[in-house]
Parts: structure tokens; sequence; C-alpha cells
């Protein structure tokens, strides 16, 4: 098998990471592997393996005919036999089945509440789907759910996994050292960073020297000015800091101690693997694939959405005893290394394409 990666941009987003490690997993696996980017590169181009086969499309349009061309012409060059197409980059990959039948095409839907997809789209899905040879789901819920509404039993649940990244040292976070918490998520309203206002409005009642670091990619819409309007109301802009997208998340995860997330939905975020494996202690809300990763009180707190009264009991919690949260750190990274390496994951999803 040679297999491709196909991703819209190199934006350190959830998807996005996934394509560069599945690319970068997949070439000491099987000797090749590829990653195409088809409109934008971003932080992500550094942290793909030397030995990965990469081409940027620059794609103009949804229908740019001259970046098919090209897509058509690597593939051919490489003799690609299966195209993993990443997110909304599904619709370049049917366009390239048009030009190369012989081509097998699946479907890495990362999207984890199904429950917002309007019926338009599923319409659109419905009528595109059967032109791929399988989809791969990030949830155990949503697998279910492509295979009763969207009529498609060639469907397979494959946990995110966390891959090597280059070490890159720039970001200095702010805040007093050992007391700092973060956030790795886009300033997306599904990442519900107002509840994470509301539990540092909380937690600078009694711990003011704890600090909040948020970084992920900030998209200047209306979404990310009414967060950063919020903290000037409330006066956070000494506890809540924002980064915006940052190459150096191992040296930001190194300078950090605690971990959370505040999501109103979720896959398995690749956020909540990069705390195991630092490791960090946690604290996040019981979404997506995370109620059945988290043994709560043994390797990390699991609280309900949109709970601001529990999210903060449980940090409190950790902030007070130091023993548990190396205990849970710890749990937590033999929670991540046993069911969601690389290894393990990848053994299970090559299996699955030679079943195809």
């Amino acid at each position: 098998m040679r297999i491709l990666q196909l991703i819209d941009s190199l934006e350190a987003g959830g998807a996005e990471r996934m394509a560069v490690n599945y690319a970068n997993s997949l070439v000491d696996s099987l000797g090749f592997s590829a990653l195409v980017a088809t409109r934008k590169e971003g932080a992500l181009l550094e942290q793909i393996d030397s030995k990965v086969t990469y081409l940027f499309l620059n794609k103009k349009s949804r229908l740019d005919f001259g970046a098919l061309w090209r897509l058509r012409s690597f593939v051919i060059l490489y003799s690609i036999t299966h195209v993993h197409a990443h997110s909304t980059s599904f619709f370049m990959a049917l366009l390239l089945k048009l030009c190369c039948p012989s081509l097998k095409l699946i479907w890495h839907y990362h999207y984890g509440n199904n429950k917002e997809i309007s019926n338009k789209r599923i319409l659109i899905f419905k009528t595109l789907i059967p032109f791929f040879n399988g989809v791969i789901s990030v949830n155990r819920n949503l697998k279910i759910w492509i295979e009763n509404k969207l009529k498609f039993k060639k469907v397979i649940y494959l946990p995110n996994f966390t891959s090597r990244t280059k070490e890159v040292n720039k970001t200095n976070p702010l805040g007093v050292e050992g007391k700092r918490i973060l956030c790795l998520a886009n300033l997306r309203p599904d990442k519900n960073h107002f509840l994470l206002l509301e539990i540092a409005q909380l937690l600078k009642a009694d711990h003011p020297e704890w600090t909040f670091h948020l970084v992920g990619k900030d998209f200047d819409d209306d979404y990310s000015h009414a967060i950063k309007n919020k903290i000037k109301e409330v006066a956070m802009e000494n506890q809540v800091f924002l980064y915006g997208s940052r190459e150096d998340i191992n040296c930001i995860l190194n300078q950090s101690d605690i971990g959370i997330l505040t999501s109103v939905s979720e896959g398995l975020p690749i956020a909540f693997l990069e705390y195991g494996m630092q490791p960090l202690p946690v604290v996040v809300t019981a979404v997506g694939e995370l109620p059945n990763i988290i043994n709560s009180g043994v390797n990390g707190w699991l609280v309900p959405s949109n709970d601001a009264g529990s999210f903060y009991k449980a940090l409190i919690a950790l902030i007070a005893d130091n023993s548990m949260r190396n205990r849970m750190a710890l749990a937590l990274q033999q929670t991540v290394l046993e069911g969601y390496s690389s290894k393990r994951v990848l053994q299970k999803y090559l299996q699955w394409l030679e079943s195809l």
C-alpha cells in the first residue's frame, strides 16, 4: 500500500495534526508515505518528517482544475493506491477519484458533534459517501450515526493518537512558574472558552496566582472578539493569556502544570492525548470519547459539560494536592501509552485497509 494523507491546511487543528501524525508514522511502517495540503500551509509544516513525500497544491477555489491536475500527476508519479482524506478535503478526493478510478478512498470524519449537522449536509454526505471505500470516525457514537443515518457500513472507529514532534523552544508562558493551567484548543464555540472564563473568575478569588493559558488558532471572528471583550470586562487580563497558534507545543506543555478542556463537543481531542503524554493532570468535560477514557478521580477528573461549579471543585482538588496531581498525571500517561499509541492504532488501521 502507498497511502496519501489529504488535508486542506497545515494550521494547528486536530484534523491537521492527525493528518501529519498518520503521514509521519506510516513512513516508518510502510517505507513510503505522502501528504498533500490542498489550500493552505501553516505551523504544522515544520512537523512533517523529512522522509514524508510532501506537496502543497495552493488550491485557489473549490473547483480549481489546475490543482486537481497537479494532484493527479502526483498520485500517478508516486503510484499512490490509497487516499486518506481528512475532514473537508473529501470533496477534492472525490474529484480525484473521477480522474483515477482505481484509487481507494478513505474519509476520516473528525467532527465529533453529529447533532449539529444540517439536513442539507446529511443529504450531501449520503450522495457522496458511496464513492468512498471506507470511513474512519473519531468516536464510537459517530460510528453508529454514520451506519444508521448515512446507511454506510464500511466504517471503523479509530482513536486519535500522538506522534513524535520536532522539538522547538520559543514560547515563554506568562504567569508564575508551577501555577499554570493550559487549555490547548482553537478559539471555536464548541471549545466553550466562556466556561473557562467563568472558572477563572471563581479561581481568581481564592488562588489569584494561578493563571490560564489559552493556546490555539485565533480566527479573529465574532467568537474570538467576544472572548477578548469578556476578559477585559471582568478584568482578567492578568489571569487569562491568549497565545494563538504555536509550533512549540512540547515546550509549552513542559512549562504547564494542569491541562483542561471545557468543550461542549469533541471526538477524541489531540490536546487531551498530549496532556497525557507530557504527563499533566487533567480536568475535562464529559463529551465525545473522553468518558470512555477517564476514570474520574483515578487518571483525571471528568465533569459534566457546562458545569462551572463541578469543574471548579475538581480544579481546586488538584491545586490543593500536589501528590494527587503527580499520581493522576502518571496514571493518564499509562492510559494513553497503552491504548492510544501510534503503533497500536496503525496496526488496526492497516489491517482494516487490507480488508477493504
